[in-house]
């Protein structure tokens, strides 16, 4: 499980989420720490303030009695009662102590069993109080207030989840716009990538300038890369193409030569020479055709040019000529094809490309059948789709292969007949320009190959 995790791929998406995510919620904890400290600054602050309020109001209380203590305490009672109940009704905990002396003698406590100094800064046994007092001269009578600072409150779980309740809330409204924000922003990558998808592998042109600033690096590049490899491509074309056409030329020369020197040899020379001289015919015949595959081969790779449109051609006669154009192989091997069309039509043809493709479907199925056997060959319409399929009877292709054989100077192992690995690369190329595919399947009653070309028309 976690071996799939490291190995998918990261998202850009899921990372900007991620990042937005931690600022928000970094954001957010350094707020609530500012809202703790300013809150633990504000209740000290006012129970200061409320604290130096009471202890003047009780001095001004006990001033009124005079400085009698048995008309003092009784005030004093009165007083501590009334904050006794009001801090009940309201539901507030924390602790008052007041303390007064009158000519330096302590005449109340209303909290004894506290000690004498309280903290003022808070422990972890206790909590840190604030302290006031108020001394009337006149009478002397000193009146201290001491009053804890409550600011417990704020750790407990409901304080926390108080503070913390505007941020959880909050979150889903930063999250999903800013969801969408990114999504929205990601779009034009989206819309390059399925541009470059969409696009066939031949297709290099440059890809339009992006109208943003972020973006325009990523195309620049890519339009960069496309440029070198078509460069790169069409080097290759050039290059492999004067080189067959270079090749023809001492190819001839060769075959003329040998079969000068053979033809003035006297008998007793051409008989010595007859096995050698067969092997040099098909050895220049053989590298002849190589390179006329190759020809076909790039031929069949050049780019449609668009604006010479395809002609419209008859799908059934030009099967048909194709066939008759390739009976002379047959002949020479006793072999029989058979058309059969149950459909006609005209669709748009490059001519070219889809005979090389007929044609070297052919000639495989007429060089691996058998001498004395039979090729089919089967023209069917489906609606505005057409299917030629090509059957013979020979060893067939295993199915494991049939991908394979369409990669340029592969040949199936164990193959008798001599050939050079570019027929069925050539065919498909021819099939792939006209819109269509070639499909490989098993011959008629299992035995041998059927080479199907569906199409249904093509660009020029």
């Amino acid at each position: 499980m976690l071996r799939r995790l490291a190995n998918r791929p990261s998202s850009l998406f899921q990372r900007l989420m991620f990042s937005f995510t931690g600022v928000i919620i970094g954001v957010a904890i350094i707020g609530l720490v500012w809202v703790f400290l300013e809150a633990k600054a504000t209740q000290r602050s006012r129970t200061f303030s409320e604290n130096k309020a009471h202890t003047a109001n009780i001095q001004a209380h006990l001033s009124d009695v005079g400085p009698d203590v048995a008309r003092m305490l009784p005030v004093l009672a009165e007083i501590e009662a009334n904050r006794v109940r009001m801090f009940q009704e309201l539901d507030y905990h924390s602790h008052v102590r007041v303390r007064v002396w009158l000519h330096g003698r302590l005449i109340y406590n209303s909290a004894p069993q506290w000690p004498d100094r309280l903290p003022e800064v808070a422990t972890r046994d206790a909590y840190s109080w604030v302290r006031w007092e108020a001394h009337d001269k006149a009478q002397d009578i000193l009146v201290e207030r001491s009053h804890e600072v409550d600011d417990e409150w704020m750790f407990s779980i409901g304080g926390v989840g108080f503070l913390l309740s505007s941020t959880i809330f909050s979150l889903p409204l930063l999250l999903i716009p800013a969801w969408l924000i990114v999504g929205i922003g990601l779009r034009p990558l989206r819309s390059i990538a399925s541009s470059i998808a969409q696009r066939s592998d031949g297709d290099l042109t440059p890809l339009p300038d992006s109208i943003y600033r972020e973006l325009s690096p990523l195309v620049d590049a890519i339009n960069g890369l496309m440029a070198r490899l078509s460069q790169r491509i069409e080097h290759e074309h050039e290059f492999l193409t004067d080189a067959a056409h270079e090749l023809k030329t001492p190819l001839a020369a060769i075959q003329i030569n040998a079969h000068v020197l053979l033809s003035r040899a006297g008998s007793e020379m051409a008989e010595r020479c007859a096995e050698p001289a067969a092997g040099l015919r098909s050895g220049v015949a053989r590298a002849t055709h190589t390179v006329h595959q190759l020809l076909a081969l790039e031929r069949a790779r050049a780019e449609p040019q668009l604006d010479h449109p395809c002609p419209q051609t008859d799908v059934a006669e030009f099967v048909r000529d194709r066939v008759a154009a390739a009976a002379h192989l047959a002949v020479q091997r006793n072999i029989e094809i058979e058309f059969h069309a149950d459909g006609d039509g005209s669709v748009p043809l490059h001519l070219e490309s889809m005979a090389s493709a007929v044609d070297n479907l052919i000639s495989n199925a007429i060089k691996y059948s058998p001498q004395d056997s039979r090729i089919a060959v089967r023209l069917h319409r489906i609606g505005h789709i057409y299917r030629l399929a090509i059957a013979d009877q020979g060893p067939g292709i295993a199915p494991d292969l049939r991908d394979k054989v369409f990669e340029r100077f592969y040949r199936v192992p164990g193959q008798e007949q001599s050939g050079s690995g570019l027929g069925l690369a050539i065919a498909e190329r021819g099939a792939a320009r006209n819109g269509g595919i070639i499909v490989l399947s098993d011959g008629d009653g299992g035995r041998g190959l059927t080479a199907t070309i569906e199409f249904a028309g093509a660009a020029a």
